[in-house]
């Protein structure tokens, strides 16, 4: 795995937990990001509502990659995707290396976070 992108990922995690808590990992930023591309502020999500916020998620940090196209949204304004392409075979570490790298990116793009990567002191 690439070092600058852990590194820039552990700087990220951090700021993300001092504004919702301590405890973060992959999974429950995923969760924020669907929860952020819903637009509609968080409330209680049911099971199900949870598993396609995390699809969502996943959608959005990969389309920037040629993955998916976004679609649009249904009548309850929840976003859609069509696969544009496949992803090539990925084993577990490739996979959070690449989905961390995406939420890096995501996060500056989305102007929560700092476009920092010439320092990785802090």
């Amino acid at each position: 795995m690439d070092h600058e992108v852990e590194l820039r990922f552990q700087q990220l995690k951090t700021h993300v937990e001092s504004t919702f808590g301590g405890g973060m990992d992959v999974q429950s930023m995923l969760f924020l990001i669907g929860v952020n591309e819903l637009g509609i502020g968080y409330k209680e999500f049911s099971k199900s509502e949870k598993t396609d916020l995390l699809h969502v998620a996943i959608c959005t940090l990969l389309e920037p990659y040629g993955y998916y196209i976004f679609e649009g949204r249904d009548k309850d304004q929840w976003p859609h995707f069509t696969l544009s392409k496949n992803l090539p075979p990925l084993n577990h570490q490739q996979q959070q290396h690449l989905i961390k790298e995406a939420m890096i990116e995501y996060f500056i793009q989305q102007g929560y976070y700092p476009d920092d990567k010439s320092d990785n002191s802090k």
